[in-house]
């Protein structure tokens, strides 16, 4: 499952990498390049909730492999479109893809690691993973032959397709145990809408950076394709780690206290990485990355746990925005762009965490279903004080 995760997610990852490609060879301007971003996000954050509300009525894990397809056809397809328009419209079905596979994969993958917070944070590794890889797999097919070679891009979706019709058929019936409507409890949406808010704010931010941090970088730094690329892979790869720590973390000082403080780092780290000039700004990258996904895979469970009843629409719903919220926002900071400087566009992205920050406080660790099992009770719910 987190191979395939990885296989999948590593198309929304391109879509960034993509950009200054874009800019390069079609003289998109900064507002075009983020319209492309905004194709990927918009029509799957519209129809991720949708798929949510199907994986709640209905066990589909024959859509994984099918999605993983869709995923990556839309990528290898952009580079060798006619028109700009053309190009956002294969975009968007990757986007599609994309929304199709998460409701049913944070299903399964929640039912086979047995609820636990440490095998949902190596669930969500793949997933950043395959963000990481992504920077480096365009710029190796880019080298090779520009945006003509972009149909090599869709290598990685045949192996995601292969990894999730393994995993779903290792995980049996149902694709993982518990069926769709095996949890019980009562819905919490009050909590479950503060935390989709913080979502939001922390969307916007991750997305706003992926999208423009190469050609910041760039400016910023003096460097050329190389170390806007590294960039990009940095901010991708610290989210891996900070993916894996934040399922450890949260098992020893429970969810909402280790999502706190990761909202609360985050202000310093984007901070750093938008006001200090040179190369410590690949330092502040690797912190703003780690401090926003540390809470990553504990947003699902969270989400999950606050729709006990509706499980599938949590999920589509918290990873639908986790970059449908940054896609819609990024035309706007592209805009901005243009208008004054990049620089000047990313600065409102400081704030957003401590936005964020403030929706979660007062939210109090939700009681996990009682159809999910094997994981330790957190030490700060009511359970585990019982």
């Amino acid at each position: 499952m987190s191979l395939g995760h990885g296989c999948v997610d590593v198309y929304q990852g391109m879509v960034a990498a993509l950009v200054p490609c874009f800019v390069a060879e079609r003289a998109y301007s900064y507002a075009a390049a983020s319209g492309v971003v905004l194709a990927a996000s918009l029509l799957s954050s519209l129809v991720q909730p949708l798929f949510g509300a199907l994986a709640d009525r209905w066990a589909m894990p024959w859509l994984l492999p099918l999605s993983v397809l869709t995923a990556g056809a839309g990528i290898a397809l952009s580079g060798v479109t006619g028109s700009y328009a053309l190009t956002l419209t294969v975009v968007a079905v990757s986007g599609v893809g994309v929304a199709a596979y998460h409701p049913e994969a944070a299903r399964v993958a929640r039912a086979v690691a047995g609820g636990r917070h440490t095998g949902m944070s190596w669930f969500s590794f793949g997933g950043n993973a395959g963000f990481a890889l992504a920077p480096l797999l365009v710029l190796a097919v880019m080298a090779a032959g520009g945006l003509r070679a972009s149909p090599l891009l869709a290598v990685p979706a045949v192996l995601g397709a292969v990894c999730c019709a393994v995993a779903v058929r290792g995980a049996g019936p149902g694709g993982g145990g518990a069926g769709p409507r095996a949890a019980a409890g009562r819905d919490d949406l009050a909590s479950f809408l503060r935390l989709s808010g913080a979502v939001v704010c922390r969307s916007v931010v991750f997305v706003g950076l992926g999208a423009f941090i190469s050609l910041y970088v760039r400016q910023r730094t003096g460097g050329g394709e190389a170390a806007g690329t590294a960039a990009l892979c940095v901010l991708y790869a610290g989210g891996a780690a900070g993916t894996l720590a934040g399922g450890r973390l949260a098992e020893r000082y429970g969810r909402m206290t280790v999502v706190r403080r990761s909202y609360a780092l985050t202000v310093p780290a984007v901070a750093g990485l938008v006001l200090v000039p040179g190369p410590p700004v690949y330092l502040f990258a690797a912190l703003t990355s780690a401090a926003l996904y540390v809470p990553f895979s504990l947003h699902i469970t969270l989400a999950q746990d606050f729709l006990p009843r509706r499980t599938g629409t949590a999920s589509g719903v918290t990873l639908g925005l986790a970059v449908s919220a940054g896609g819609l926002a990024a035309p706007a900071i592209g805009a901005l762009a243009d208008a004054t400087s990049l620089h000047t566009a990313l600065l409102p992205l400081i704030a957003l965490p401590a936005l964020g920050r403030l929706l979660l406080c007062g939210l109090r660790e939700p009681e996990p279903p009682r159809g999910v099992t094997g994981r330790r009770a957190d030490p700060r719910s009511p359970a585990a004080r019982r």
